[in-house]
């Protein structure tokens, strides 16, 4: 059972860890990346302990964000033919 639900608007987003992160009961911080969003994770973990929480979000918020780069890399070039 998830220690607690816990919305991603709660949670800070730590530039060192490359992840949102929230204050963990036992000092450390439970963590969840955008990748993992992504992918439609919805624990973050606590590294120190054994708890976690649910994130509650909207997973098109980052469905969106990683899109940006596909879609540039899968545009077609006209390719010659003689």
């Amino acid at each position: 059972m998830s220690y607690d639900d816990v919305e991603i608007e709660d949670m800070e987003w730590n530039e060192e860890l490359q992840a949102f992160t929230y204050p963990c009961p036992c000092g450390d911080l439970f963590q969840i990346t955008k990748e993992e969003l992504r992918t439609g994770e919805e624990i973050a973990r606590c590294p120190s302990c054994s708890l976690y929480i649910t994130v509650v979000y909207n997973m098109e918020d980052f469905i969106g964000d990683s899109n940006s780069n596909t879609k540039k890399a899968n545009l077609q070039q006209p390719i010659a033919v003689s």
